[in-house]
């Protein structure tokens, strides 16, 4: 498979009319294993087992309409009272990182109105907080544990 800068895990992969899929714990089914979400899948078991978010507040690949038109957000964290607070979008790892890729987020946000945000591709990740008072982005140096943005 690709190589990632994140930990190893092990997956459940089938191959299914020569297609390979890959069990997603989240969505609870396989779905197809593209670069994409091989880095979803990766990063997603990072964020659970290695910094603690709960895996019941992350939905995966939740729709928003923005503008009359249906997007497909790849991860939002919520909190504890089903509020979103953080959305996470992925490339494969042969994507670079590009402000199209902020961009992106920025419409999903249009819809969300979130304050932290990563963008990752497996290879380099990004966590940032939106200062509200000067509308930049601060970037955290790195991928913040749960306990640590809860409060956002």
């Amino acid at each position: 498979m690709w190589q990632l800068n994140l930990p190893e895990y092990n997956f459940r992969i089938k191959k299914q009319d020569e297609k390979l899929l890959i069990f997603d714990a989240q969505r609870k089914r396989y779905v197809s294993l593209t670069p994409e979400e091989w880095v979803r899948q990766h990063f997603i078991r990072f964020l659970i087992e290695e910094k603690g978010y709960p895996a019941a507040y992350l939905a995966i690949e939740k729709q928003l309409v923005v503008n009359g038109m249906k997007k497909r957000c790849d991860a939002i964290l919520y909190n504890s009272l089903a509020a979103p607070i953080m959305i996470i979008e992925f490339k494969a790892p042969n994507v670079p990182i590009s402000q199209s890729t902020f961009d992106q987020v920025a419409v999903y946000n249009s819809k969300l109105n979130v304050d932290l945000f990563i963008v990752s591709n497996g290879i380099e990740h990004f966590c940032c907080k939106v200062n509200t008072k000067t509308a930049q982005y601060e970037y955290f140096s790195q991928i913040p544990d749960y306990f640590a943005i809860k409060g956002c």
